[in-house]
């Protein structure tokens, strides 16, 4: 039986994105957290490994040698029914690739975060959202967030989303390392009575769980050729059903989490100040901040400009996405990471791919702007640089598709 924390009403603490991370962990009860370090998120499993020796969190912790273990470990305890949470950054991230297959293809809900941060190739200590977009087609539910608040609600919120019998997938919470894996915000710690509310629907939700008195087999849809290619087929398109299922289910979510908590992140996407806009900026994580500060002083000086934040990543949320951009004269995008082979960003190759799945006209001017790699600045500058660009292609002008922002400088 979990021991009760020490919060029992909500209580404001100054603490850094990692901190964030281990205190939402702890308040949602695990059974079961394999760590093992990674610059920079390696706090999480530190806090989690000191609060559960002073017995505030009551959970089997795994010192495990490596990512790859780690992601083995959840992957067997959710198996069995526990509750289980890691979490990782980068190169550890894509050690453990085979692990993020095996969970999301037995539809377990792990839980986990990822510290974005560069990926190997260039060796570099630095952020840039590469490693989570990397991953994008392993079948989890990704989302991406913006501050340290974010971080610690999205991870409680990661356990309602991802154990939910309509679901059952597992789920990332990335947010950016160095910026906000170490930065430090007052944060309200919520009280352990009201994340037990939140969580309490799922003691109703049901899973397939491995037991010694029903023996099952995970994984393995059959050993015959033909009935193994429909097994998979069938496997893959109630995994794909499930994922869609998550863009009403986050929003619903969202909202519950809001009557207890007060606070919204509006599900899929927050659409900022652009009801007006004439041209609307596409960014996610960390950079909305500055995006939103900027959007205030470029209005002011009265530019029609406004901001779609995408917290969803998997499944990408096109049909909100495409509702908010009708009608608009120019888009510009926001990336920190290269999708190789379309010499783009990855959110402005999903972003072309979601306009055109939804209808909107393929003649929309929409710009990509790449920017902030390997821990660089997206500065106000930047950002400005950005609405000044956008505006002027959706006057016509001619403007290049794609600016990478550090080598205009």
């Amino acid at each position: 039986m979990n021991k009760p924390a020490v919060e029992t009403k909500p209580n404001i603490e100054v603490c850094d994105g990692n901190k964030a991370v281990a205190h939402a962990v702890r308040l949602s009860r695990p059974d079961v957290v394999a760590v093992y370090p990674i610059t920079p998120q390696s706090a999480v499993g530190e806090w989690l490994s000191r609060w559960n020796d002073e017995g505030t969190l009551n959970a089997e912790v795994v010192r495990v040698e490596g990512e790859n273990s780690s992601m083995g470990v959840c992957c067997s305890a959710s198996l069995t029914g526990g509750r289980v949470f890691t979490g990782t950054s980068s190169w550890g991230l894509l050690f453990m690739m085979d692990g993020l297959h095996y969970a999301a293809g037995y539809r377990i809900p792990v839980v986990m975060t990822n510290a974005n941060r560069e990926t190997p190739g260039i060796f570099t200590i630095g952020n840039s959202s590469q490693d989570m977009w990397s991953v994008r087609d392993a079948g989890w539910i990704q989302v991406n967030v913006e501050d340290n608040q974010e971080i610690l609600d999205a991870v409680i919120m990661a356990y309602r989303i991802a154990e939910d019998t309509d679901i059952l997938l597992p789920m990332m919470v990335c947010y950016d390392g160095f910026y906000l894996s170490y930065r430090k915000d007052p944060l309200e710690i919520p009280a352990q009575d009201d994340v037990d509310a939140f969580l309490a629907p799922l003691k109703q939700s049901k899973r397939n769980i491995v037991t010694p008195d029903d023996p099952m087999v995970f994984g393995i849809p059959s050993f015959f050729p033909k009935d193994q290619g429909e097994g998979c087929t069938e496997f893959r398109y109630k995994h794909s059903a499930a994922l869609e299922r998550v863009k009403d289910k986050i929003d619903t979510v969202d909202k519950d989490f809001e009557a207890i908590f007060g606070r919204s992140y509006a599900g899929q996407i927050e659409a900022y100040r652009t009801d007006d806009a004439d041209i609307v900026l596409v960014a996610t994580g960390s950079v909305c901040g500055t995006a939103k500060v900027v959007v205030d002083k470029m209005r002011d000086d009265g530019v029609k400009v406004g901001l779609i934040k995408v917290r969803l990543l998997r499944p990408f949320p096109k049909e909100k996405i495409a509702k908010v951009l009708e009608g608009k004269k120019g888009i510009g995008v926001i990336d920190r990471s290269v999708c190789f082979g379309y010499h783009c960003g990855h959110l402005y190759m999903e972003l072309k791919s979601a306009l055109a799945l939804e209808g909107l006209p393929t003649t929309l001017p929409t710009l990509n702007f790449i920017g902030g790699l390997a821990n660089l600045d997206i500065t106000v500058e930047q950002v400005e640089t950005t609405i000044n660009l956008t505006l002027a292609a959706s006057k016509g002008e001619t403007v290049e598709e794609v600016t990478w922002l550090s080598l205009e400088e």
